[in-house]
């Protein structure tokens, strides 16, 4: 059972008992802990990614943060640098545009360029159930912002990764997915709804989101065996600027108790994936989709410890099933959107 069971268990909205990212790290003692380590965390001007630049900084590691608006991420950095963390590592900032693949090739060169050690790989940035359109690249956006970005990024930066690791700190990617993964699977097909009426902004963010899974998947499967795994998760739900496209969605929301009780802070948000990437429960495995800081089953299966705990007090039901759907894993799915991933941004 996760040590976090009986905070889930009854959620009260944002602020409430639920962790924070600098919580878990407080708990697995890791505040200033980490000065010979290097992590990245893509997506870091808003929302979580604040939030595990945050963490991650705490640590005492070296940082880099990619973003878009370098403007805006440099905002991020000062507030943070500002705030004068005692244990505080360096942050370095990347520009870096994850729909456009010279944009992720640039970037990659620019970090390694900057150091030659990796061990920590938060894929956060995204985009959430928008319009139909293509990339210069000519793929569909949300599959190539979501999906292969962050798939060309990891293929760029593999070998620095493997080379980091070690049986005592195995090196980690974190693919931060979400349950909005159930809306689709991968159109291994269409992946870029070019049949007629196809498609439909959650179906897009859908198949990027189970993309976002068989990733994890597949580098733990064959990369695991060499100390560098790989998990993916669901952070919560969380009101950030993801839910741009969405405000009649959002405002809906906003009118249901039980939404607004599961409803987390961004701190709140950043904790699963700071769990996955630097507790000592993943340190040597991987290949699982998270929630709450803890493995998830399929979508209404047997309840997490956290559920079954809130039944335990006489909730009665299963409030928040954070699971998967069966999709999530296929692993002939897995090997296919690699392969076919691979020509999509030239690595052959």
């Amino acid at each position: 059972m996760s040590r976090y069971a009986a905070a889930h268990a009854s959620p009260n909205g944002a602020g409430d008992a639920r962790p924070t990212a600098i919580q878990i790290l407080e708990d697995e003692n890791l505040i200033g802990k980490l000065p010979d380590k290097v992590m990245l965390v893509t997506g870091i001007s808003s929302g979580i990614g604040i939030e595990t630049l945050r963490a991650f900084h705490a640590t005492g590691a070296h940082v880099f943060g990619t973003v878009r608006n370098v403007a805006k991420g440099q905002a991020v950095v000062d507030k943070i640098l500002a705030s004068k963390i005692p244990s505080g590592g360096p942050i370095t900032l990347i520009e870096m545009s994850l729909d456009n693949l010279e944009s992720v090739r640039k970037g990659a060169k620019d970090i390694l360029s900057k150091t030659d050690k990796l061990n920590i790989v938060v894929n956060n940035a995204g985009i959430m159930a928008c319009p139909y359109g293509k990339t210069v690249d000519g793929f569909e956006t949300q599959f190539a912002t979501n999906h292969l970005g962050h798939f060309l990024l990891f293929n760029l930066l593999k070998d620095t990764l493997l080379a980091s690791a070690t049986p005592d700190f195995p090196s980690r990617v974190v693919s931060v997915s979400s349950i909005g993964h159930r809306a689709a699977s991968v159109r291994l097909d269409d992946y870029n709804f070019e049949k007629e009426g196809s498609y439909s902004p959650w179906a897009g963010y859908g198949q990027s989101k189970t993309a976002n899974i068989w990733l994890a998947n597949y580098i733990d499967r064959h990369y695991g065996p060499q100390n560098l795994h790989a998990t993916s998760l669901h952070p919560g739900g969380i009101n950030t600027g993801l839910q741009v496209h969405q405000q009649e969605l959002v405002n809906l929301m906003k009118d249901n108790p039980e939404w607004v009780r599961s409803v987390k802070s961004s701190e709140q948000g950043a904790s699963t994936s700071v769990y996955a990437a630097l507790s000592e429960e993943w340190k040597n495995k991987g290949g699982r989709f998270l929630a709450d800081c803890e493995e998830q089953l399929e979508v209404g299966k047997k309840p997490t410890s956290a559920q079954a705990a809130s039944a335990a007090k006489g909730a009665g039901h299963i409030p928040n099933d954070d699971g998967y759907k069966s999709w999530a894993y296929d692993k002939d799915g897995e090997e296919r959107l690699w392969k076919d991933s691979l020509k999509m941004v030239g690595l052959e």
